[in-house]
Formats: structure tokens, C-alpha cells, sequence
């Protein structure tokens, strides 16, 4: 019996310490996600005729004009991890983000099988912030706590 009790103990003491560091995780998952598609949307902004270019001759991004698609396309590079990064709509911004990373994989016809593996990692990443959260090292938790403790004060 005190062995079932130690291996308790130590289960119990393990679990909380792990979750010490459950927000870090989830910051640098944030971080590095947005990170990889903020930096395409610079390269993006640097080089516009080349990048207009790109969208008129090798994406086939369905329904949209290739300049919109452009303009679009780097807009959400450059915007949504942003909010990402910050932790502020970060559920809305993470699947923005992950259908984003789909069209791009698809509208894209000679992708590799290396780029294949890094979007479907960068699909996981921004997945896993959509169902778990942005975590507590976030705009979203802080307002979240914020403002529930002010309308609870308030019942």
C-alpha cells in the first residue's frame, strides 16, 4: 500500500511539474508558427513584382484573381501571426492560419515532398493552439481572467 502511495506522490509531483511549463510550450508553438509564415510575408513585401508574378504563373489559388490572391495572401502572412505571436484572437488566427497553410499547399503544384512535411507540421502547430489554446502566457488569457473576475465581482 505505501508503494501504490510513493508512486502517487511521484505521479502527482511529476504531473505539476510539467505543467509549470505548459505555458512556455505553448508560447514557443505560437512563436514559432508565426514566425515561419510573419517571415513569407516579408519576403512577400520585399520583392512585389516577384511576387505578383508567382501568384499570375505558379500558384493556382482557386477563385481569386492572382493580385488578389497576392494582396491577400500576404496580408494573413502578416497580420495573423501577429496575434498569434501576442496571443490575442488566437483560436480565430490559428485556423485562419491553418485554412491559409491548405490553400497554399494545394495552389501550389510543384511543392516537394520536404514541403509537403513542413506544412503538414505547421498544420499540427497552429491545430494544437485552435483546440488547446493559446495557454496562459497570453492577451487571451489575461483578458480572459480580467474580465471574468469583473463579472463575478459584479453578480
Amino acid at each position: 500500500m505505501i508503494t501504490m502511495h510513493k508512486a502517487a506522490n511521484y505521479y502527482l509531483w511529476t504531473t505539476n511539474a510539467l505543467n509549470f511549463f505548459t505555458p512556455f510550450l505553448d508560447l514557443a508553438l505560437r512563436i514559432w508558427v508565426a514566425k515561419i509564415f510573419f517571415q513569407s510575408g516579408l519576403t512577400k513585401m520585399q520583392s512585389w513584382d516577384s511576387t505578383l508574378m508567382l501568384f499570375q504563373y505558379e500558384y493556382n489559388v482557386p477563385i481569386l484573381s492572382p493580385a488578389i490572391a497576392a494582396y491577400m495572401g500576404t496580408g494573413v502572412e502578416l497580420a495573423f501571426p501577429i496575434l498569434l505571436f501576442i496571443g490575442l484572437l488566437s483560436r480565430p488566427a490559428a485556423l485562419a492560419l491553418f485554412m491559409f497553410n491548405i490553400i497554399a499547399a494545394i495552389s501550389y503544384p510543384d511543392i516537394s515532398p520536404a514541403g509537403i512535411k513542413d506544412h503538414i507540421m505547421w498544420g499540427v502547430m497552429l491545430s494544437i493552439t485552435f483546440i488547446h489554446g493559446p495557454g496562459k502566457l497570453s492577451l487571451d488569457y489575461w483578458l480572459t481572467v480580467r474580465f471574468l473576475k469583473k463579472y463575478n465581482d459584479e453578480k
